[in-house]
């Protein structure tokens, strides 16, 4: 009889900073987020670290009293991973490694460490393995130093380089590689896209994590892979869909996070040129997260930064089987009523009014308000589609309810 297999988690702990663009409550958003990345990439939180500074330490991040915490800290409980919500400089990260003698990892490595264990197509690996080529190549130096082999004095003069050197040309190399192999694979998802004719193409976007992949499974009735954890999706997927008898292309693509690596960003471009060639964008956001705001302005952000943010654009409010509020009684007169007090119904009222017949409110997983989910992406799709083919415009009624 075959053992039932246990998942061993890594222990880790999390650090951040407080200063003036990062305030209290947002650190701790912001390493809630850091925990979940952590619980996907396969590791277990064991403590947080949070210390207040304005300008981090040059040397080593956070100051050298919380540092001696952190370092009794991880002797003490067998801390195999030290992890910044904060990009490290390659000097810190060494000199924090020298200080703790553990792995010191930052959020977009930790971000490419689960990047590098999702990518399952040669596609995706082969642009995860460009991004950690990117981001490795500034921190050899700390890697490598004990290997320099270049010494002055008799007989080891002259040309020749150092074992650092080399393996820095190597790198190089290598990038130039990936980034050749990128090109070509480009040109042929181009082609692609291009043999896919003139259909109306729509795009699921979003923050990771919100229940894109099930909803490209709920409409497509294909079988993408979803998991309730960071970045289940990394390949998009394009699947052809139809809507009483109007087809159109749907795609699913990557997951996008608040300080989003720029490497990813740079090596994911064929993935994200779905988005940019997209005629209709259905920006799908997890409503029952606390910071869901915080995700759509994330979302735009890196929208804009890739020239996509004028598309035409249905805001989908997914997970609302989920979404909870809290409530305060009536005859409590001291708690101030905020946005988490709002109910669904008075979010509708808030400035979502604003983007007017564009909000949808669904749940894909338990199916809820689907038929008016199909009826807008029908009508916005048949719109577009009708510009394209006047032609045939008969074919397809203004209201989907005339099938």
């Amino acid at each position: 009889m075959l053992e039932k297999q246990t998942t061993v988690y890594e222990n880790a702990v999390l650090i951040g900073i407080i200063n003036r663009e990062q305030p209290q409550e947002k650190v701790t958003e912001y390493l809630d987020e850091l925990e979940f990345l952590t619980y996907t990439a396969g590791g277990q939180v064991l403590k947080r670290f949070v210390q207040r500074m304005e300008v981090p330490n040059p040397k080593t991040m956070i100051g050298s009293g919380k540092m001696a915490e952190v370092e009794a800290y991880v002797k003490e409980h067998d801390v195999g991973s030290v992890i910044f919500d904060d990009e490290l400089t390659p000097a810190q990260q060494r000199n924090i490694e020298k200080q703790l003698r553990c792995k010191i990892i930052d959020r977009t490595s930790l971000i490419l460490d689960i990047f590098a264990q999702r990518a399952q197509t040669s596609y995706a690996r082969t642009q995860v393995e460009l991004a950690q080529y990117q981001y490795l190549l500034p921190r050899l130096t700390g890697l490598w130093t004990h290997l320099e082999r270049q010494k002055g004095g008799i007989g080891m003069r002259g040309p020749g380089e150092t074992e650092i050197e080399t393996d820095r040309r190597i790198v190089r190399d290598r990038i130039s590689l990936l980034k050749k192999k990128l090109q070509k694979i480009d040109r042929q998802m181009e082609t692609q896209r291009g043999n896919r004719g003139a259909l109306v193409r729509v795009a699921l976007v979003g923050y990771t994590n919100v229940g894109k992949s099930t909803l490209m499974n709920v409409i497509s009735k294909s079988e993408v892979f979803a998991e309730n954890k960071l970045f289940a999706t990394l390949d998009t997927t394009v699947r052809k869909v139809v809507i009483g008898n109007l087809p159109f292309l749907l795609s699913d693509t990557v997951g996008f996070i608040r300080k989003l690596p720029t490497q990813l960003v740079e090596s994911f471009k064929s993935t994200l040129d779905e988005v940019r060639e997209a005629d209709l964008l259905l920006h799908v956001v997890d409503i029952s997260h606390p910071q869901f705001q915080e995700h759509i302005a994330s979302v735009n952000h890196i929208l804009a930064e890739m020239g996509s943010a004028d598309k035409k654009t249905i805001m989908v409010f997914n997970k609302i089987d989920r979404y909870e509020h809290e409530t305060i009684e009536e005859d409590d007169l001291t708690t101030e009523r905020t946005s988490k007090h709002f109910t669904i119904a008075e979010w509708k009222r808030t400035w979502m009014e604003r983007v007017g017949d564009r909000a949808l409110f669904i749940s894909a997983l338990n199916k809820e308000n689907l038929d008016e989910f199909r009826h807008r992406v029908y009508k916005e799709v048949r719109d577009i589609h009708v510009t394209r083919f006047p032609y045939n415009n008969f074919l397809y009624p203004e209201n989907l309810d005339e099938y």
